[in-house]
């Protein structure tokens, strides 16, 4: 039975073509959400945003002026923006720190820290003015762990101090703001790096409590629970969905996560 959390509020989904974005986004149009999906590939954000049903908005949130003209957009068009899942970003591949080109940081940091306050800002500042809405920022289990992600890594940890700062910052105003850690997800681009070879599976999901790797579908459940009004009093947290991986990765020194009893 079709669960009605959203009642029609409107969502919008940043990052929402795919993957997490487009799981999460899969999942508010269950629960009652007119869900608003954008992304850098205009093409890539009406396919999939038909195939779900959802509005298309596509725009980049490294730009500021294209993401504020796409929330007046959605405003005039279909009404107050309620809820924002701010999940646009983009990878980084891992290694040594001296080798990481200045421009790749820039451009993760542009898009993983600036982007994602840009968008909150956009939405989050409508939502101040009428006393109502929510927010979500995907972080990663990389942003409270060490890793050779010399840009994302730290640009995620910002992010999840940005959602408690904005929580802080707009909470008498009636804006929660929260974010998901991902740990080690089966997007597409994950499963298609192992299926040639340049991931193996087995060290993704050796450190993780529950023997296993995530589902978007779980990330997307989170933020669901998150944006509605069961997580009412709920505002400035991180929640990890990454099957324990927080909890047991450092049981390796002691050798390992324990098998099943």
């Amino acid at each position: 039975m079709k669960r009605d959390e959203g009642r029609g509020r409107i969502a919008v989904v940043t990052g929402g073509a795919s993957g997490i974005g487009l799981a999460t986004a899969g999942i508010l149009i269950e629960r009652g959400w007119r869900v608003v999906i954008s992304d850098i590939n205009a093409k890539a954000n009406q396919e999939s945003a038909a195939k779900i049903g959802a509005d298309s908005v596509p725009f980049d949130v490294t730009d500021e002026h294209a993401t504020e003209a796409a929330f007046t957009d959605i405003e005039v068009r279909l009404g107050p923006v309620e809820a924002l899942f701010a999940n646009a970003g983009v990878i980084q591949s891992g290694g040594r720190a001296e080798n990481l080109p200045l421009a790749e940081f820039d451009k993760v940091i542009a898009a993983n820290l600036r982007g994602v306050y840009v968008s909150c800002l956009a939405a989050g500042k409508r939502m101040v003015t009428r006393g109502r809405g929510g927010i979500v920022i995907t972080g990663s289990v990389t942003a409270s762990r060490t890793a050779p992600l010399h840009a994302y890594a730290p640009s995620k940890a910002a992010a999840v101090h940005m959602a408690a700062c904005l929580a802080a910052d707009w909470g008498r105003s009636g804006v929660r703001v929260n974010a998901v850690s991902p740990g080690y997800v089966g997007t597409p681009p994950v499963l298609a790096n192992i299926e040639r070879g340049t991931r193996d599976p087995k060290l993704l999901i050796e450190g993780s409590a529950l023997g296993r790797m995530v589902d978007p579908e779980e990330i997307g459940r989170g933020v669901a629970f998150l944006l509605s009004d069961d997580a009412s009093a709920v505002t400035g947290i991180n929640l990890p969905i990454d099957a324990g991986w927080l909890a047991s990765s450092h049981l390796t020194t002691y050798g390992g996560v324990p098998p099943a009893r």
